[in-house]
């Protein structure tokens, strides 16, 4: 998945997760909590998706590097990019 997929589909999960919120404007750089209305469990939600749609695991002591958008590509995009080359190879 390239950086601009991984963001999309972080964005398709928190669109899923809190569907009367706007995420087409949501900041790169901007703490998500503060964009947009998630509280813990959203954000938990959140996190499940991203292991039930990508089988990618966030350990707990990593939630913090999913803050802003950027940091979750910047996060996730390798990981998910990892994940879809060993699918190919498959």
């Amino acid at each position: 998945m390239t950086p601009e997929e991984t963001k999309h589909a972080v964005l398709d999960i928190i669109q899923t997760i809190v569907p009367d919120e706007d995420v087409s404007n949501l900041s790169d750089t901007e703490l998500l909590r503060e964009q947009i209305d998630l509280d813990s469990m959203d954000f938990l939600d959140i996190v499940m998706e991203l292991r039930k749609l990508y089988g990618v695991q966030v350990p707990e002591e990593e939630y913090s590097r999913l803050a802003t958008l950027a940091s979750c590509v910047d996060y996730l995009a390798p990981r998910l990019a990892e994940k879809a080359s060993h699918c190919a190879t498959a």
